[in-house]
This record gives C-alpha cells, sequence and structure tokens, in this order.
C-alpha cells in the first residue's frame, strides 16, 4: 500500500506563491523512482483536474494550460517527495489539491484522474483577491 501525505497549503493573496509537497511512504516492494507523480486540484462540486505531472525519469513534464509558467513541478526521489512550485497565484487557483501516483510501466498521458492509482488527502489552497 502506498501512503501519500500533501502538506503546504493554505491562504495566500493573489500574487503571492506557494509551494506543496507530496511525501511518499509504504511502497512495499517499490520505490519512488519507479512512479509517475502527478498534482490535481478540484473546487467543491466540481471534477478533480489535471494541475501537472513528471514522469518517473523527471525527464517529461507536462503543465495544463491554465498554470503553464506559473506552477512548476519538481521531485526529488532520494526524499521520496514531489513539489509543486506556484507563483502568481490567481483566485481561480483555489482548490484542494491533491497528489497522485502510479507505478505501472503502461505508457499514458499522466493528465487523467483514471491514470493514478494512488492518491494523498488532499490540502487547501485559498487564494484571497
Amino acid at each position: 500500500q502506498v501512503q501519500l501525505v500533501e502538506s503546504g497549503g493554505g491562504l495566500v493573496q493573489a500574487g503571492g506563491s506557494l509551494r506543496l509537497s507530496c511525501a511518499a511512504s509504504g511502497a512495499s516492494g517499490l520505490t519512488f523512482s519507479t512512479a509517475d507523480m502527478g498534482w490535481f486540484r478540484q473546487v467543491s462540486g466540481k471534477e478533480r483536474e489535471f494541475v501537472a505531472a513528471i514522469s518517473r525519469s523527471g525527464f517529461s513534464i507536462y503543465n495544463a494550460d491554465a498554470v503553464k509558467g506559473r506552477f512548476t513541478i519538481s521531485r526529488d526521489n532520494a526524499k521520496n517527495t514531489v513539489y509543486l512550485q506556484m507563483n502568481s497565484l490567481k483566485p481561480e487557483d483555489t482548490a484542494v489539491y491533491y497528489c497522485a501516483a502510479r507505478f505501472s510501466a503502461i505508457r499514458v498521458r499522466l493528465t487523467t484522474t483514471d491514470d493514478y492509482a494512488y492518491w494523498g488527502q488532499g490540502t487547501q489552497v485559498t487564494i484571497s483577491s
């Protein structure tokens, strides 16, 4: 069983920055460096939407159009952690942010919720105008 724990959420003013972290543990027989990782967000009453993803190698990175140029995903395999640096935050970025992981070797786009097998509990990000 894999556990993902997000942290770093909070309340900031528009234009500010936050860095989210997602620490992975409990991957018995699996290693973090073999996991593709993603960040999604969800507003109450709406579907969970893709934000960013990074491949297990770290060489492939994907970003949603809404966050391009503002958010950066990265990973530290030595710490079993993936990060989401969020700059120039806007009120419309307000949501619960979820970390996700997948270990399957089958190549997918990494941009849909169905691509991932493991999810964290989420961390609230609120941007005030």
